[in-house]
């Protein structure tokens, strides 16, 4: 009966153990098939088209080149290396300055022929129109914004995701606003972290030690949105207070909440493996003559490198993918932040910002998917190298 009942509780993990791991892999297979999908969308915004006078000789325009024509940042189509003429835009909205209510028709049935009629008698027009308005007879020609390549997105210097007609979702401002915050908040939190956890597991008598334990261990349990809270309070005007910046929601202030929040776990995890240091093993070295400082630097924290290096792994992995506080206190800036103390934006921000307001299966859809990959191969890096560095220094 009870080889019975062991076999039972070992299909039980066994089945649980290979369920897991299908659920693992089928997720996986789901992000990259939706973020990969985004290099066969169309540049150009879904059922809209761009058009020019058939005189113009461009037949095709990045969409960073429609950013520029579209914001009136370049005027001239000379400077595309086209005809010397002013550059006009139009989109449908501008369609009753140039025509009476008459001339388009109660049920608006004149309109696509009114703007091929337009775009036909003005040399330096562009025209950003509904494919429904496009008649048979079109006048002018449908320039190729191309599909979304590579070198738009992971080169590319701007996030504008609702530009039109061409969303910008260049990843650059993204990725290194990610690996800034994430970067100096394990600077901030891993000496702080480590000193505590020595002091707990090798100076503080069992009291304090049993005071401080639980206390640190009710940090991790807080809410990253209180941290959030607690960072706009009072983090925020600190910074603007000492470094004289105009705003206080910076990259350094999200990397001070996140070192925060990763403390716990590098404190708690560091200081449970260095008291798994076996008790002979400090007292032979301090039969040796070593002191107490040279015992923990040269035997507790050698022999306990593994687990310490576990709780920095946790704690970064904290640190890269905590959403709500850095969405807070970052300022949330889609631009190339040249230093910690200008606004940023990460990617877990972005994908929790934007994902619930975006249309299944459109571009901006799929490009957040590819951040969750770009995401995943960023922890997969890290706990990569982490784990080499372990083994390497493996007591």
């Amino acid at each position: 009966m009870k080889k019975f009942f062991e076999k039972i509780v070992e299909s039980i993990f066994t089945i649980s153990g290979l369920v897991t791991s299908i659920v693992i892999v089928l997720v996986v297979i789901f992000l990259f098939s939706g973020g990969l999908n985004l290099f066969r969308s169309q540049a150009i915004e879904e059922g809209y088209v761009v058009a020019l006078n058939h005189f113009n000789p461009i037949d095709a325009l990045s969409p960073a080149d429609l950013k520029d024509i579209f914001d009136q940042e370049k005027t001239n189509w000379e400077e595309f290396g086209s005809i010397n003429e002013e550059i006009i835009v139009f989109r449908i909205n501008d369609i009753t300055n140039y025509f009476s209510d008459e001339e388009l028709g109660d049920d608006f049935e004149f309109v696509p022929a009114r703007i091929s009629q337009l775009i036909s008698e003005n040399r330096g027009m562009i025209a950003f129109i509904p494919k429904e308005y496009v008649s048979d007879n079109f006048s002018g020609k449908e320039i190729d914004g191309g599909n979304i390549s590579f070198s738009d997105v992971f080169a590319g210097k701007e996030w504008l995701p609702t530009a039109t007609p061409a969303p910008l979702f260049g990843l650059l401002p993204l990725i290194t606003g990610t690996l800034w915050v994430s970067f100096v908040a394990i600077l901030i939190a891993l000496p702080f972290g480590l000193s505590v956890s020595v002091f707990m597991s090798e100076v503080a008598n069992e009291n304090l030690r049993g005071f401080l334990k639980p206390v640190i261990e009710l940090l991790s349990g807080i809410p990253s949105v209180v941290y959030g809270f607690f960072g706009l309070v009072v983090v925020v005007p600190l910074v603007q207070q000492i470094f004289n910046i105009d705003v206080g929601e910076t990259g350094l202030t999200g990397s001070i909440i996140l070192a925060i929040m990763a403390l716990p776990t590098i404190i708690t995890v560091s200081e449970d493996a260095m008291r798994n240091c076996p008790r002979s093993m400090r007292e032979a070295s301090l039969s040796l003559g070593a002191n107490r400082w040279q015992t923990t630097y040269k035997i507790v924290i050698p022999y306990s490198i593994s687990g310490i290096t576990s709780g920095v792994v946790l704690g970064i992995g904290r640190a890269i993918g905590e959403t709500m506080a850095v969405l807070m206190v970052t300022g949330n800036s889609g631009v190339i932040a040249r230093t910690i103390l200008q606004p940023l934006r990460t990617i877990p921000a972005t994908i929790a910002a934007e994902l619930g307001e975006v249309s299944a299966g459109s571009s901006h859809y799929q490009v957040l998917f590819l951040l969750g990959i770009i995401l995943f191969f960023i922890t997969l890096i890290i706990n990569t190298c982490v784990e080499y560095v372990s083994a390497k220094n493996r007591f």
